[in-house]
């Protein structure tokens, strides 16, 4: 008979994991306390670095289901989400989503809907980056400097210039401008 676990994640201190098992709970699944395994830490946070995932994985063997209330408990990553699911499946674990309609992300439906889920997923991601790079050419164009302010105004750099020319040292120039060596080295790369 296939044992029942259940993995609720929350990301901060001030968020409880209750809701999702009462949610597990009203699916129809009755779980026993010991097999419930709730812990705070981000979603972005890789699952395999996860204390309360860990102990779960250790506990549960073929046969078994594990349920979660929605996709990114187990992680905000698709790549890490999908590869656990795969590590779960072939230990014989199912993984049941409450979110997507209870399905069995190792069934076929469950990994199509996966491969759906992450190439939306890449989708986003590649027009995340397609809009910065418009923006930042469009900064560029306009003229607009981009990147991190100068630690230095002109006027300070300048002086830089000039007492790196006279011999004193990266240590003593940035002591004396209450900077970083990196930032002198860096005026002195582009003299």
């Amino acid at each position: 008979m296939s044992r029942i676990f259940a993995y609720a994640r929350v990301s901060t201190v001030d968020q409880e994991p209750e809701n999702q098992i009462r949610e597990i709970e009203a699916a129809g699944f009755y779980i026993e306390h010991h097999r419930i395994i709730t812990e705070t830490v981000s979603g972005s946070r890789a699952i395999a670095q996860r204390n309360g995932f860990s102990k779960l994985l250790y506990k549960m063997e073929k046969g078994d289901v594990l349920v979660v209330t929605k996709l990114d408990r187990l992680g905000r990553d698709a790549v890490d989400v999908s590869m656990t699911v795969e590590k779960l499946e072939k230990m014989g674990v199912r993984v049941h989503c409450l979110a997507l309609g209870g399905v069995d992300l190792t069934s076929s439906a469950g990994k199509m809907t996966m491969n759906v889920i992450n190439a939306v997923a890449q989708f986003e991601r590649d027009l995340l980056i397609e809009r910065t790079q418009s923006g930042l050419s469009r900064a560029k164009a306009q003229g607009k400097k981009l990147g991190r302010p100068s630690a230095l105004s002109t006027e300070e750099q300048q002086l830089v210039r000039e007492k790196i020319e006279n011999g004193d040292t990266v240590s003593a120039i940035a002591r004396e401008f209450n900077t970083s060596r990196q930032t002198i080295m860096r005026i002195r790369e582009h003299s």
